[in-house]
């Protein structure tokens, strides 16, 4: 994996937080990160980038499984019946985070970096979430290498880069909307 440009490089191209803010802000809309084995490192991504607060709501950092029902609202039973590494958990921390900190755009991170295998799933598995308004979003299923800095590096940027990708279908689905699929 590339290391991503740092922030403050002038010649570096814009990374997915950057695109993804700049995004938000032509649109006037927001975003909070729900982030459980990223402990932190969505919203320090974007928070990096100069102007963040114009779109950039907040985060909760739910590494806790019980912090996942009680903040962030997931269903206790599936968490009871798959763990917390789940993907259905994932949509459900986006949806939460979007509702806790009245964000337009949630983003959520859970799974297992290591070292050890977490509710019976194995090191490197992760799912991200991204949830929208009006019924946008996905959610990605990922099987990552490395070690657990590597996971966490490499989940962060695929977090990143699922939003951007949403924002981009959501802004054509709206287009396509407005102009009759055109």
């Amino acid at each position: 994996m590339t290391a991503a440009p740092s922030p403050g490089d002038p010649g570096a191209a814009p990374g997915p937080a950057a695109r993804a803010l700049a995004l938000l802000d032509r649109r006037g809309e927001t975003v909070a990160v729900a982030e459980s084995l990223t402990g932190g490192l969505v919203a320090a991504e974007l928070t990096a980038v100069p102007g963040a607060s114009r779109s950039f709501r907040g985060s909760v950092t739910a590494y806790a499984t019980e912090l996942k029902r009680a903040v962030l609202g997931v269903d206790g039973a599936l968490l009871d019946a798959r763990g917390a590494v789940d993907g259905e958990v994932a949509r459900q921390m986006a949806q939460g985070v979007r509702r806790v900190l009245g964000a337009d755009w949630g983003v959520a991170t859970t799974g297992v970096a290591g070292p050890t295998p977490q509710d019976g799933r194995p090191v490197g598995t992760v799912y991200a979430a991204v949830e929208g308004p009006d019924g946008a979003g996905s959610v990605a299923a990922l099987r990552l290498d490395g070690d657990r800095a590597a996971i966490r590096a490499q989940t962060v940027q695929a977090a990143l880069e699922l939003l951007f990708g949403e924002l981009i279908e959501n802004a054509r689905a709206q287009d396509t909307e407005q102009h009759g699929g055109i």
